[in-house]
């Protein structure tokens, strides 16, 4: 019994040495382009599960921002609203093509890299061919920067070099 005990004993205070606190346990995340979708008439981002190598219909709203998080789906979506009709207006379709909304954000100054500064947000509304994937409709309207696992590492040249960094949670976000 009293080698149980000890054990138990053991245990409890391995376990304090080696516990996170959950205070801790987000205290660093990570920044990177994060892919976001609307699906023709949504009004609101859900963030996409997988890279911008799928397919999309006429009507769709792609979005993507620069943001910082420590879990693997961002808790942030764009600021600008998936709003189609808004940002395709005046862009006729027909039958050889399909619209696509498009809406870049650069992100806070809060987690833009040291020496760099957001750019400003693109919001634009993309003619392409019918057999575009979300990749074709960026490359589009901005220059891309990927890994060569496909990860989107840079858009218009933001950031300059890194890609999917790092880094401690800026102070602005942490809960006070």
């Amino acid at each position: 019994m009293k080698f149980k005990a000890f054990l138990i004993t053991l245990v409890i205070l391995i376990s304090s040495v080696f516990f996170i606190p959950q205070s801790n346990a987000a205290s660093k995340g990570w920044r990177y382009w994060g892919y976001f979708q609307a699906a023709p008439g949504a009004t609101q981002w859900t963030a996409a599960m997988t890279g911008p190598t799928v397919d999309i219909a006429d009507g769709t709203v792609e979005g993507w921002l620069f943001v910082f998080s420590s879990d693997d789906v961002p808790s942030l979506a764009p600021a600008v609203k998936p709003n189609f009709a808004k940002i395709c207006a005046g862009v006729k379709g027909d039958k050889d093509t399909k619209r696509i909304g498009l809406v870049i954000e650069f992100g806070s100054k809060a987690w833009a890299p040291k020496g760099e500064k957001p750019r400003k947000t693109i919001t634009t509304c993309v003619r392409t061919a019918k057999t575009s994937q979300g990749i074709d409709v960026l490359a589009q309207v901005t220059k891309i920067r990927a890994a060569s696992s496909g990860l989107i590492c840079g858009l218009s040249g933001y950031p300059a070099k890194e890609c999917g960094l790092e880094i401690a949670t800026p102070k602005s976000l942490n809960k006070k």
